[in-house]
């Protein structure tokens, strides 16, 4: 199990919004199997297998494409631990547990 973070930015694109790209990005993430996904101001965090997580950010990825941008900058950062199981809830309540300390 893994947690994620990917921002896709469509680049040249006829307007300095994204929130349509990343609406359409999102669609791709309620179709995938295996994952989970929350939305933040700043990109999405990603919850699921490593190979789950790699396919789904190359969809996403290709949605600026499709949607006519001529070049696209995605950025993935993936945080993996094999010792026990990573999940995000986790991630932030250990977080919080110390901060109580």
């Amino acid at each position: 199990m893994a947690v994620a973070e990917v921002t896709v930015v469509p680049i040249g694109t006829a307007s300095p919004s994204i929130s349509k790209y990343v609406a359409e990005c999102h669609k791709v993430l309620e179709q995938a199997e295996g994952i989970k996904y929350q939305l933040t101001p700043m990109g999405t965090i990603i919850e699921g297998d490593v190979d789950d997580i790699l396919a789904v950010v190359r969809k996403m990825h290709e949605v600026p494409f499709d949607r006519g941008a001529q070049r696209v900058s995605t950025t993935l950062k993936i945080d993996e631990r094999r010792d026990k199981e990573l999940t995000m809830s986790g991630k932030v309540e250990s977080v919080e547990q110390k901060l109580r300390k």
